[in-house]
């Protein structure tokens, strides 16, 4: 937990470098990372929805989160990302993430066709935790299976393990009402990525999120100016935030996530198929949303 004490910022999640083949450019994650921490990232996530982590195998997985621990070096806390349909499974990658270095687990409720009542979604996370040993923060971020600020306060006060949400689905008003039912103990990151300065100012304790991923000099900037009280520049910052992530919503975001990053001289490969390449209209987009991002 330690490692965690005082995590607050912003905290890119990581996108995976596919080659053309679908296989994996390990290597090519220590540049990433490195310009992420350049650019004043408090922490990295992996194996997110931004890391297309729900394609990944369990050997896939496991050399990722290594490969991302060896680049980190201890720089930052690593939060593992797992998006899976079972206790059993995330008990499986959880414990060996707790071994290759992840300071907390990126968790996903269970999510494919059936969604557990939430006795059983307590119990899930539960079970994670006590597993694992590890600190949790809840993924909240699948439409069918969204957890109610009401279930995750219950699940905070039934499961110490739980430390967190990573509250996404672009709902600002679900956002707020977490934010005030919440434990003061319990951090609360925005994955509202359209909407970071708001998220800040109703007290987001960081964010992980794609847009963090894009444009991460900006990010960082947007939010050191909240916390300096600079409303003029974070207002500004957020206008062009919100352009980029305008050019990049699309089903294919991951993919645009790494247009991005590639435009910036970043090697984020390929999406793994199926998800398609961005197509030019999208990549003139996000150009575009990019020049007043990156020319400062």
């Amino acid at each position: 937990m330690s490692a965690l004490a005082n995590l607050t910022g912003v905290i890119p999640p990581t996108t995976t470098p596919f080659r053309a083949d679908g296989s994996i450019a390990f290597g090519a994650m220590r540049k990433q990372i490195d310009w992420l921490l350049d650019a004043g990232a408090s922490g990295i996530a992996v194996g997110g929805s931004t890391g297309e982590g729900h394609t990944l195998t369990k050997a896939e997985f496991d050399r990722i989160i290594s490969a991302a621990s060896d680049a980190l070096a201890g720089r930052a806390p690593l939060i593992a990302g797992i998006i899976v349909n079972s206790t059993r499974e995330a008990i499986i990658r959880g414990e060996s993430a707790a071994t290759r270095g992840a300071a907390a687990l990126q968790v996903t409720p269970p999510h494919y066709l059936f969604r557990p009542d939430d006795s059983a979604m307590v119990e899930h996370f539960r079970a994670i935790t006590e597993a694992t040993e590890m600190p949790v923060i809840i993924y909240n971020v699948v439409p069918w299976t969204y957890l109610s600020p009401e279930l995750l306060c219950r699940i905070f006060d039934e499961v110490p393990g739980v430390v967190g949400v990573k509250q996404s689905a672009g709902d600002l008003k679900l956002f707020a009402d977490l934010m005030e039912q919440a434990p003061a103990d319990r951090m609360i990151f925005s994955a509202v990525d359209a909407l970071m300065y708001p998220s800040y100012m109703l007290g987001a304790h960081g964010s992980i999120a794609a847009i963090l991923t894009a444009a991460p000099h900006a990010s960082v900037a947007l939010w050191n100016a909240v916390q300096a009280g600079d409303h003029d520049g974070a207002k500004a910052l957020h206008g062009k935030l919100l352009a980029l992530w305008n050019a990049m919503a699309h089903d294919n975001l991951p993919a645009c996530v790494k247009f991005a990053q590639r435009h910036q001289g970043i090697n984020a490969g390929q999406p793994r198929a199926p998800m398609p390449l961005p197509s030019g209209i999208q990549r003139r987009a996000i150009i575009a949303a990019l020049e007043p991002l990156t020319s400062e």
